[in-house]
Formats: structure tokens, C-alpha cells, sequence
């Protein structure tokens, strides 16, 4: 089921200009900085106004799938579908509760969530000019030809960071702020949803993919409404979750020539970052140029929101 998907990654690698690596590097388990990354100053503001620590934090997320076999079991089922280590499913869900939002305390909430935005009057749109608009002004002609919903929206985000981005176009001005952000954030920008706080944008890139893999009805930007009850219901919201991980992972294999698959702690420092392919492909043309040099290849490193996921490894792990 995961052929079409992989394909996509091959010839996504070929159209940026990177080789496939003749040799994978396997990287192994564990973090490679002694210490944690510094956390940004964001997150520690929504910390400190909900009055908790990070380790409260991640104690509420990590007893949540303790203690809800059924969360556990849609986990499993999931990542297998996917090809993937559940582990890393867990280590997507434990790092945005533990940096980004608190946890709810039962996994229900979420369904009543889901439920409550599907009755919502939800728009995509910035100043009053809405997503179908914006994207079929005439910058975003070199997209028209893309298949597929990843190569389409990841084509029209690049689009938007090279001809909208903190500019005025056609006497518009538009903030210097991702297209997530700007477009698809109707409540207030930098906000994601669900048990894996996914964000529409990214929802939205992965739909083919999870149409294909799950059988699930494909997104249509032109439904918000039905966007955010996808991204808040965890029936649904994990496959997004699982193909969001499964692209890194094919990725930074195809792209940069590393396998990932045994450390969450990348994989999920990808899922808090996103983009996984430009970065693959940054790291690809790095170490191409220190060969050159003769210098030793960069490993793929975490960020303070991997870190963490790889130092709390032995505690997740009794889960499963």
C-alpha cells in the first residue's frame, strides 16, 4: 500500500536534483547532543501560563496512554498499516503535549472536540480574500501540473515563501509568517489541533497519501469544517499523524541516503519542524560538499523536542 507513497518521495528527490545515496547510513538510537537543545521562549510562555512544568506535562500525556488501552491499540494498528515503529507515533503525540498544549485528560474529549468544530462557521482565508482565491492568482501557475495533494500544497507553500512572504503584491500586503499560519489558522496563528496537533496545512499535504494507504475521503480545502474535524478526531487524525512520520522517513532514505527508522527522536524533531524533504535535501548537499573536503558526514541531529522523546525512550517504551 505504501508503494505509490514511496515513489512519490523517489521522484520528489530526482526533481530537486539530489542523487539517491549509494550507500544508507544507519543512524542509530539516542540522542548525539550530551545536553538539550534550548527551548524557545513560545513554548515557555504557554508553559508558564498554564501554571505547569514540562514534566508535568509529559507525565499527563504519557499517563493518558497508559491508561487508555484503546488509544494504545489504534496507535499499533495504525503504524503497522503505515510500516512503521509505533514508537515514533508516541514520540510525535508526547512532544507537542509536552511543548506545544497540555494533554486532555481522556481521550473522549477529543471525539467532543472534533464534534464541536464540524458545526463551526470556519473560513481559510487572509483579509478577506479566501485560499481558493489566493491560489489561483497567476504566481501560483507552476503548481497547476503538480499530482497529487503533497507535491500541490508543498509547491504552493514554496510559492508563498518566495513571492508573498513579508511582501506587498499588488498593493497587498501580506505578513512574513508561514502560509499555515497566515491561511489556515482562522482561530489565531501558530495554532494546531488534535491528539497529534496537526495543522491543516500539513493535513491537507498528506490527504492523497492517507486516501491511499487507509482508504480515508480525501480533504478538500474548500471544506474547513470537515478539515478540522478530520485533524481533531483520533480515528481519523493518526493516519495523518503515521503518513506525516512515514514521509520523513522515506525522505531523509531516499533524499539524504540516512535511515532514521530506530531513532524517534528524529522523526519526531522532523514532525515538530516539518518539511521534512528540503531538509533532507539541505543535509544531502552538505555532506556532498564535505566529501569534497574530505570531512566527515553531518548525522541528522534532534532538537529540544526530540531530545526529549529519545531521553523518556525506556519510559514510552513499556507501553507497547
Amino acid at each position: 500500500m505504501l508503494r505509490q507513497s514511496t515513489a512519490i518521495i523517489c521522484l520528489l528527490s530526482i526533481l530537486l536534483g539530489s542523487p539517491l545515496a549509494a550507500a544508507m547510513t544507519i543512524v542509530p538510537p539516542g540522542n548525539r547532543n550530551a545536553a538539550q537543545p534550548s527551548v524557545p521562549g513560545a513554548s515557555a510562555r504557554r508553559t508558564e501560563a498554564l501554571r505547569t512544568t514540562y514534566e508535568e506535562k509529559y507525565r499527563k500525556v504519557r499517563d493518558l496512554l497508559k491508561s487508555d488501552a484503546a488509544l494504545r491499540h489504534k496507535i499499533e494498528t495504525t503504524a503497522k498499516i503505515y510500516e512503521i515503529d509505533p514508537i515514533h507515533i508516541v514520540g510525535a503525540i508526547v512532544g507537542e503535549h509536552t511543548y506545544n498544549v497540555d494533554a486532555y485528560d481522556r481521550l473522549q474529549t477529543y471525539y467532543v472536540k472534533a464534534l464541536a468544530y464540524f458545526g463551526s462557521a470556519i473560513s481559510f482565508g487572509y483579509g478577506g480574500e479566501d485560499v481558493d482565491a489566493f491560489i489561483r492568482r497567476p504566481q501560483f501557475g507552476l503548481c497547476a501540473d503538480k499530482t497529487g495533494s503533497y507535491a500541490a500544497w508543498t509547491c504552493r507553500e514554496d510559492i508563498w515563501n518566495s513571492e508573498f512572504r513579508g511582501k506587498t503584491v499588488d498593493g497587498k500586503a501580506f505578513p512574513n509568517d508561514r502560509f499555515s499560519a497566515v491561511f489556515f489558522q482562522p482561530f489565531y496563528a501558530g495554532q494546531t489541533f488534535g491528539l497529534g496537533q496537526l495543522n491543516p496545512l500539513t493535513a491537507l499535504q498528506m490527504s492523497d497519501i492517507v486516501n491511499e494507504v487507509s482508504g480515508l475521503r480525501k480533504l478538500d480545502y474548500r471544506r474547513p469544517q470537515e478539515v478540522y474535524q478530520t485533524i481533531m478526531d483520533p480515528d481519523i487524525s493518526l493516519a495523518y499523524v503515521a503518513a506525516t512520520l512515514k514521509m520523513a522517513i522515506d525522505s531523509y532514505r531516499t533524499i539524504a541516503g540516512f535511515d532514521i527508522s530506530d531513532n524517534p527522536g528524529i522523526t519526531a524533531t522532523l514532525y515538530n519542524l516539518g518539511n521534512p524533504e528540503a531538509r533532507a535535501q539541505a543535509l544531502a548537499e552538505e555532506n556532498e560538499r564535505r566529501r569534497a573536503r574530505g570531512e566527515k558526514e553531518r548525522m541528522p541531529q534532534e532538537n529540544y523536542y526530540g531530545w526529549l522523546v529519545n531521553e523518556k525512550l525506556d519510559d514510552l517504551r513499556v507501553l507497547f
